[in-house]
């Protein structure tokens, strides 16, 4: 009632008064409330700290809207025939931003051997990054008598892989691999956390940990628009952190934060309508901006019949699974359970927004009567014999797989829910602990490879992401075919082959594909969405 009473309050004064501060429309805001640890981009691995590292830092290259890879520092590059041999050639108008670190506290001209440096330190174990896989295709570096990490003048850099792997250029657009100068790093020590001093299109200048962090625009920023004006357009990024996701979204109704990412369930039936729209009270103050988001909800089965779990269970039996895989709606599960807030899978684990995903893939769609055919080819005519099935989640999913038991329960096949802690549920689905369970996979790469690695047979967990144990000699022989593939579109032929042969196999049903969903007051410009749900600022505008 307090709050309701709050929001109409909040209500009124939207529509009688207006913001008179021009200056405000020279800072971009926007709060985070799980807090930012660190602004060190060796330790990037989640959106709070990616989105502010994303504004302080660059690296060789970057990601388009739509997942294409553009020059950054490197202005082009080329990739030797056997694909182990990447070459760059850098900007020669890059500067770090102004530090005490530097002499003069002028910040100097970036060069390749910055970049030897900066890949050096993520890959030291000393550094302890959680980033250092992304070099684990390199010959060796810190301090390899092979120089496989080499700039060889100011302009030119050099890095050798061990075998191909065409994603790399995709490896190289994240955080873990951005530029930082060894004179800050060795000038803070472990304060660097707290001092950033990168290239991007904004440079740190205040953080009250908890409160407030300031980021003022990089005046000697190389990038310009189309039109040859200079990036970024605002003047700062303030970021507050307001922990209690009701008080930030009355922070955003007063316009005192310009950004609110995705749908909290304390606003969720205030902003949006039940079809996933925006509430038509908000059209002339908040604009809502929704796209792909490269994530794929799913469910997952062992299909490894050599564990003890699963020698006398039905889900070894491929007609049982796709009995599964046809027995229940997506689309009413998007709608009611996700406000059509993601998209149903009706294709394959690859996720709709991810180069390789195709409309004419055929998945499963909701067909109770072939589900009841796969149910009866199983041994299983309308459920008869069948002991409950259990689907293990975290508390996050009960809904989902609620949903699903009901459906399921209408063609014969009892479902169970067992619900674990969070830590528990990961252990046990690692060590192959679990029949059946849902998951999710994110992406941390625009490759279509970081999704189907998960079904390669040297990939089996706990040692690698392979969960289901799937095991297809066709699969590995593709994957790796896959690797040598210097052209992105056979490449992406080939994932779409993988991706048809695991759907085929049903170690895995897709469920939905999940949306980055986006609000923003009416005078923002620019901002706009991607896959990645990356935050992007250098082109956004406030008038």
């Amino acid at each position: 009632m307090k709050f309701r009473i709050l929001l109409a309050a909040i209500l009124i004064g939207i529509t009688s008064c207006r913001q008179s501060d021009t200056k405000n429309n020279l800072v971009f805001k926007y709060n985070e409330t799980k807090g930012i640890p660190t602004l060190d981009p060796a330790f990037a691995r989640s959106l709070p700290v990616i989105w502010p590292v994303n504004q302080i830092y660059n690296g060789l290259v970057q990601l388009s809207d739509s997942l294409t890879i553009q020059p950054c520092i490197a202005k082009g590059w080329s990739v030797s025939s056997d694909g182990l041999t990447y070459s760059f050639n850098l900007r020669t108008d890059v500067f770090f931003h102004n530090s005490p670190a530097f002499k003069n506290g002028v910040g100097r001209k970036v060069v390749a051997a910055d970049f030897v440096y900066s890949i050096n330190r993520i890959a030291n174990p000393q550094t302890a990054s959680p980033g250092a896989w992304i070099f684990n295709a390199l010959q060796g570096v810190n301090g390899s008598s092979k120089k496989v990490c080499e700039a060889l003048n100011d302009s030119t850099l050099v890095i050798k892989l061990v075998k191909p792997f065409p994603a790399f250029l995709g490896l190289l657009s994240m955080p873990y691999a951005f530029v930082v100068p060894h004179e800050a790093v060795e000038f803070y020590g472990n304060e660097f956390r707290r001092n950033p001093v990168g290239t991007g299109p904004f440079q740190f200048k205040f953080w009250k940990e908890g409160e407030k962090l300031v980021l003022r625009r990089n005046p000697n920023y190389f990038e310009v628009d189309e039109v040859g004006n200079r990036l970024p357009y605002v003047e700062a990024v303030n970021i507050s952190f307001i922990a209690d996701k009701q008080s930030e979204f009355l922070e955003f109704l007063r316009g005192n934060i310009d950004f609110l990412s995705g749908v909290h369930a304390t606003s969720k039936d205030e902003l949006i309508t039940r079809g996933g729209k925006l509430n038509p009270r908000y059209s002339k103050k908040i604009i809502m901006l929704t796209g792909p988001y490269l994530n794929t909800e799913y469910l997952a089965m062992l299909y490894d019949t050599t564990l003890e779990n699963m020698k006398s269970n039905p889900l070894k039996n491929k007609n049982f699974r796709k009995a599964i895989a046809c027995g229940f709606d997506r689309e009413k599960l998007v709608t009611y359970l996700r406000s059509n807030l993601a998209y149903p899978a009706h294709q394959g684990f690859i996720p709709f927004g991810m180069p390789g995903f195709s409309d004419d893939f055929e998945g499963f769609s909701y067909n109770p009567a072939l589900a009841k055919e796969y149910l009866s080819a199983a041994g299983f005519p309308n459920g008869k014999g069948l002991l409950p099935i259990a689907i293990a989640t975290t508390d996050d999913y009960v809904d989902i797989c609620e949903f699903i038991q009901h459906q399921l329960s209408e063609i014969g096949i009892p479902i169970k829910i067992e619900v674990l802690p969070g830590a528990a549920y990961r252990e046990m689905m690692a060590n192959s602990k679990l029949p059946m369970f849902r998951a999710s996979w994110v992406a941390d790469y625009a490759d279509a490879e970081n999704y189907l690695s998960l079904f390669t047979s040297n990939n089996f967990s706990p040692s690698g992401p392979n969960y289901s144990h799937f095991s297809s000699k066709m699969v590995d022989e593709l994957y790796s075919k896959a690797l040598i593939t210097e052209s992105i579109v056979s490449r992406e032929a080939i994932y779409r082959q993988i991706d048809s042969i695991v759907i085929s196999e049903v170690p895995v049903i897709p469920l939905y594909y999940d949306k980055v969903v986006r609000f923003t007051q009416k005078n923002v410009l620019g901002l706009g969405v991607n896959p990645m749900n990356l935050l992007v600022l250098k082109k956004v505008r406030k008038n």
